[in-house]
């Protein structure tokens, strides 16, 4: 019996020439393209049929009268989904300034004002404007490059473990590099720099000891397929205690007795001197150039607050061969890379206002009172709007900077914590994840932290409006 009534249901579904004739669904073929709209007309109808199959007893044929609810129901849901971008925005009020999953740094004004330009025609990528001949992609950076740091030569590839692998492959192509054994590192994405320097084709030599590297360790393994001395600045974690470590200028004078070239991965890489800010000590580019080094890369996209990038400087004959080197093509950047890069480099031409021009720079600056303030009109405005639905006090808390810098750099930062007597903490923000725009928050003892650091502004009538929409259930 039970199976006659499933057969009967099943034969009561509506055939997709059926639903396309349907009062809600026919206009749907001017605002979609009709292969999006059949196939979510087709997908509402299967999920139909699977419920039936699925259901353990007696099916009841009343249920044939919201056939066209649920069919209609998922086609909209697969439309919106479909024409909605997947890469969007997200409101970060995690409080990590330099989000991975979020993009790391947010983009200076005046980035996102050149990339406006640039992409509305074509450009002089590689265009001598002057004599009309061919010109070379990299200058348009390399100049602000060397005067910004002091280095001779400067190029970019598309992220610091290119810019790494590019060097290596450069300089070191089947003979030896030595790195100490607490400089092996792991980037993102579980990548590691042994595994990265044997994609380079050239062979690791482990020195030292993980605690203790002394210049002692180099020397004795200094060999005649020595072709490189490799400092790797661990960015993204600390050793602390009984820890030694060879200063960079001992390495050059090393290698310049030895007929080496001296290589640092600064990782992160910072162009200005943040700890009159009350941030942690970390080594600028220009101090590493000052060094006498003879190779330094890093990252464009994190504490410098530009596009993702590798950056290399350093000695003219060094870089001039990994200009030459055909994986430089391989790593090459595009346009839009080099626009937003380029902008980001010259508000570094008055260092004395940068921090304020880079919102990376000026998220990791702005005094702890401001924070507050800006957490308490946040707290009342939620108040005002959602009181009878959530509680939002202002509590002390800390900051990260994120993306595998500064890892002992504690912010303190006053964040919005919210409690509600009608939905768990990790449901509101998955909600709010799944909202538009999308909000990541954090979880903490059960309540949800808005950290104002890493609003940016003009977000905050969208957060709280997303707040509302995530505590009525909407769009979830």
């Amino acid at each position: 019996m039970v199976a006659k009534e499933k057969q009967d249901l099943l034969s009561a579904l509506p055939g997709v020439d059926e639903v396309l004739a349907w009062e809600g669904v026919s206009p749907l073929l001017a605002q979609y393209p009709r292969s999006l709209v059949l196939a979510g007309i087709r997908l509402g109808i299967d999920r139909l049929r699977q419920q039936i199959l699925a259901a353990p007893g007696k099916v009841d044929r009343v249920g044939v009268d919201t056939f066209p609810v649920a069919i209609e129901g998922t086609l909209r849901e697969y439309l919106l989904q479909a024409v909605t971008p997947s890469l969007r925005p997200v409101i970060n009020a995690t409080g990590v300034v330099l989000h991975t999953n979020l993009g790391r740094a947010v983009l200076a004004p005046a980035a996102r004002e050149q990339l406006g330009q640039l992409s509305r025609g074509y450009c002089n990528l590689e265009l001598d404007l002057e004599t009309g001949e061919r010109g070379s992609r990299y200058s348009h950076v390399e100049e602000l490059l060397t005067r910004i740091t002091g280095a001779q030569a400067a190029l970019v590839v598309n992220n610091n473990a290119a810019a790494v692998l590019l060097s290596l492959n450069t300089l070191a192509a089947g003979r030896e590099v030595l790195v100490s054994r607490g400089q092996l590192v792991e980037i993102g994405g579980s990548f590691r720099i042994p595994e990265v320097m044997a994609w380079s084709g050239c062979r690791l030599v482990e020195v030292g000891a993980t605690n203790k590297t002394h210049l002692k360790d180099y020397e004795r393994a200094l060999g005649p397929e020595t072709a490189l001395l490799l400092k790797v600045h661990t960015s993204n974690y600390s050793i602390m205690g009984f820890t030694a470590t060879v200063a960079a200028d001992q390495l050059v004078e090393l290698g310049k007795r030895r007929g080496i070239p001296v290589m640092e991965d600064l990782g992160s890489g910072v162009l200005l001197d943040l700890t009159p800010y009350g941030l942690p000590a970390e080594p600028t580019v220009q101090a590493s150039v000052a060094a006498g080094l003879d190779v330094i890369t890093f990252s464009g996209d994190k504490l410098l607050g530009g596009p993702q990038a590798g950056i290399i400087v350093g000695k003219e004959a060094y870089i001039g061969a990994m200009k030459k080197n055909p994986l430089n093509r391989a790593l090459r950047i595009d346009k839009t890379t080099l626009a937003a890069l380029e902008a980001t480099l010259r508000l570094y031409l008055s260092p004395e206002d940068v921090v304020g021009q880079v919102p990376v720079l000026e998220m990791l600056t702005v005094p702890a009172k401001v924070l507050e303030e800006r957490a308490q009109a946040l707290a009342r405005k939620i108040g005002e709007r959602l009181g009878g639905r959530v509680t939002a006090r202002v509590v002390r808390d800390y900051s990260q900077v994120g993306g595998g810098a500064m890892p002992t750099a504690q912010l303190p930062t006053s964040v919005v914590a919210l409690e509600s007597s009608t939905i768990s903490a990790a449901s509101l923000t998955a909600r709010l994840r799944r909202g538009r725009p999308a909000v990541l928050a954090r979880v903490a003892a059960g309540r949800v932290l808005l950290d104002p650091r890493t609003i940016q502004e003009g977000e905050e009538k969208e957060l709280w409006q997303a707040l509302e929409r995530a505590l009525l259930g909407e769009g979830n």
